[in-house]
């Protein structure tokens, strides 16, 4: 899911936040409750950047978290877990497979995704085949989103911004190949490179693009947690992110994912079944 933003922001002043990306065509649905919706967060994302605990940053540093410290000692168990997900790279959803709307920045089978769990949502078909990695999510605060996402070679995803700002965004490095300078992720106007069981954490309402010049896949496990907020802002963004499950972007998303669910594990039992 995208929305627009406008100018960049400026290197001599702290980063601002815009609500819309140059060049990318806002999101339209006929729903007048998802316009009535859409309306309020704009307002709600003001909100949250006054009333935020931990700054306005584009990148944290990662010690503004203590928890994070935990989930980078853990990351051995969630690769190995990771690998055997990937014998079956080929079978994967891309993003927009799941999410139609990100066809505003992704038109390509170079973004592939395995999906945990979303705003109350999960894939507990999923979830059993990565249960070290679920353990080990459930030790972040305000858990909303968590995926593995595949970034295969030569991918360029163009700048975006997401789709609002009561979340961080967590990668852990899983999967990162060399060299260096041919894969990153710009976050205003931050490069941040991602390592192998190391987490990179940054705000996703800036706008920001990746891409992947090696010749070889980069995976890592993608996740969205509450940004910690002071009241009032932290009880209406728990509202809105509450009500995000029943607005058609997160319903549709869910219902793409338990059509690729039935196919992916459907050939998977017909794999088993087959005679010698």
């Amino acid at each position: 899911m995208t929305q627009q933003v406008t100018t960049p922001p400026s290197p001599r002043t702290e980063p601002a936040q815009n609500f819309g990306t140059e060049g990318i065509a806002a999101m339209q649905r006929p729903s007048l409750i998802t316009r009535a919706l859409m309306a309020v967060v704009s307002r709600v994302e003001r909100l949250n950047l006054r009333f935020s605990k931990v700054g306005n940053p584009p990148v944290y540093d990662k010690a503004t978290f203590p928890w994070v410290a935990g989930i980078e000692e853990q990351w051995h168990l969630i690769r190995s877990e990771l690998d055997k997900v990937m014998v079956r790279q080929s079978e994967l959803p891309t993003f927009q497979d799941i999410s139609t709307d990100v066809k505003s920045i992704s038109q390509d089978t170079g973004w592939k995704t395995f999906f945990l769990a979303g705003y109350g949502l999960t894939s507990d078909r999923n979830i059993a085949q990565c249960p070290q990695t679920w353990r080990v999510l459930q030790t972040i605060p305000g858990l909303k989103t968590a995926m593995f996402s595949i970034f295969e070679p030569g991918k360029h995803l163009a700048p975006h911004r997401g789709p609002y700002n009561g979340v961080l965004r967590l990668h852990l490095g899983l999967i990162v190949p060399g060299p260096r300078d041919k894969l990153a992720i710009r976050v205003s106007d931050q490069v941040c490179h991602w390592e192998e069981g190391q987490a990179l954490i940054f705000d996703d309402a800036y706008e920001h693009e990746a891409w992947n010049h090696t010749d070889k896949t980069r995976v890592v496990l993608f996740v969205d947690f509450v940004k910690p907020l002071r009241f009032p802002a932290n009880l209406i963004n728990w509202l809105l992110l509450n009500i995000a499950v029943f607005t058609p972007f997160i319903r549709e998303g869910a219902d793409n994912h338990k059509e690729w669910e039935k196919r992916f594990y459907a050939e998977a039992e017909a794999l088993r079944n087959r005679p010698n």
